[in-house]
């Protein structure tokens, strides 16, 4: 198989992926938590990682795609208050919302999405564990684990955790040996609790995610695991100092973390309120026009959502599909088949280059400009045509970008051959009339 680097946060390096199977990837993201409408924001990660899977499969590996969704939280416990409604109605409706989002932007729904409350039984007998093995401890009904148990802590976050201010990212208990410590089991009586040998209560986030990943994947680690660059400290090195009190070793082979995502030059905060949410994105401007904006910069890099990024998304993005509908006119005039595939290399070669789809969408451009060279020539070859129109439809379909099918009855191509004749003949009325005949049926957008 073609080779495939992916830049791992954790050793800062573009790496080969070597799957622990042959053949098969095994890959993790973090969901939502699902107590709200969800941001842009939070549709990179979708996108990206839909993308990858896309990728992979094109290449022949077995992917099993998994993101979780955290359907209990303070939040969640907050909203539910606040409607008088329980905390699995709240979940259950943003999940819907979350889905209607994730179909929007043409991402394929994860093999498997677990959900923490299916998982609980696994989460204590986790933490039982940890217990007995003094990587944590239990005081007043918390239970919290000891930081300075995993020397290497702080290894895939790279910051300086002395400099950590409480409150920002650490919370602050007096029940906690060392202000780094966390919380695996939090004692509650406020909303949803469960029961546990050390008391009624929830699971912390950070033990939930790595419970469900032991719980789908059945293995000591997996290929790939991935998230928000947010995620990073604390959430994600969390997760693999308790993954290293467990099995000592790194969780996943490559730890992938994408960028942020900025309006007008800043960052986007809730807190702030200085957010697009993705629902109204997307009534605006369309879902197909929210992945081909987030897929035109890095992954890496931050999206800077601006008026000007959007309407030039906007025109590249129509200028793709306005190309590929002529092609697929043209071609059924021509009475070719439109069942194939072709691939362009290059296009390959970015996509295994920490998975470029800046780069992979300049190669589509490069294909565009010579098809519209080809339908200018009105002695282009069906060969020709067919080729443009099966590599540019290929490599879309990897990125996740929709191209809507034009299909042409009798009467459609019958119509069409009258509105180019009148074209022809200059008879401008009579081609006005045909082209708004053939817009009525659909042929022309």
């Amino acid at each position: 198989m073609k080779p495939v680097y992916l830049y791992n946060s954790l050793s800062q390096t573009k790496e080969e992926l070597k799957p622990l199977i042959p053949g098969k990837v095994s890959m993790y993201v973090c969901g939502p938590t699902v107590y709200g409408d969800v941001h842009v924001g939070n549709m990179r990660p979708v996108v990206v990682f839909d993308v990858l899977k896309r990728f992979l499969t094109y290449l022949g590996y077995d992917v099993t795609y998994v993101s979780n969704y955290t359907d209990i939280d303070d939040k969640i416990i907050e909203k539910a208050a606040q409607e008088a409604q329980s905390e699995t109605i709240i979940a259950n409706h943003y999940i819907q919302a979350y889905q209607d989002n994730v179909a929007a932007v043409h991402a394929l729904l994860p093999d498997h999405t677990p959900r923490v409350t299916d998982h609980l039984d696994g989460m204590v007998h986790y933490i039982e564990s940890l217990l007995k093995q003094g990587y944590a401890y239990e005081k007043n009904g918390n239970v919290y684990f000891r930081v300075n148990k995993i020397p290497s802590y702080g290894s895939l976050s790279h910051i300086d955790l002395d400099a950590l201010n409480i409150g920002s990212r650490i919370e602050e208990s007096p029940d906690k040996e060392h202000p780094h410590d966390f919380a695996l089991w939090k004692k509650t009586e406020k909303g949803m609790s469960f029961p546990s040998s050390f008391g009624r209560g929830r699971p912390g986030w950070h033990t939930e995610c790595i419970v469900m990943i032991h719980d789908v994947f059945q293995q000591p680690q997996i290929d790939i695991h991935g998230g928000g660059f947010d995620l990073k400290f604390p959430h994600h090195e969390n997760e693999l100092a308790q993954h290293k009190a467990h099995h000592d070793n790194t969780l996943a082979s490559i730890w992938m973390h994408n960028g942020f995502i900025n309006l007008n030059d800043e960052k986007m905060s809730k807190s702030t309120g200085s957010l697009i949410l993705a629902k109204d994105f997307i009534n605006q401007y369309g879902g197909n026009l929210l992945r081909y904006v987030l897929l035109a910069t890095h992954y890496r890099m931050p999206v800077n959502f601006t008026s000007d990024i959007l309407e030039n998304a906007q025109h590249e993005l129509q200028k793709i599909l306005e190309t590929m509908r002529s092609l697929s006119i043209r071609l059924q005039r021509l009475n070719a088949s439109l069942n194939g595939h072709n691939m362009d290399s290059t296009f390959l070669d970015a996509l295994a280059d920490d998975l470029n789809t800046s780069n992979a969408l300049t190669v589509i451009q490069r294909y565009l400009k010579e098809a519209n060279i080809a339908l200018r020539d009105t002695h282009a070859t069906q060969e020709v045509l067919l080729n443009a129109f099966f590599t540019i439809r290929t490599m879309m379909s990897i990125l996740g970008l929709v191209v809507d099918d034009v299909l042409l009855s009798d009467d459609d191509k019958y119509l069409y051959d009258l509105y180019e004749q009148a074209k022809q003949r200059k008879d401008y009325a009579a081609s006005d009339m045909y082209r708004q005949q053939l817009v009525d049926r659909g042929v022309f957008a």
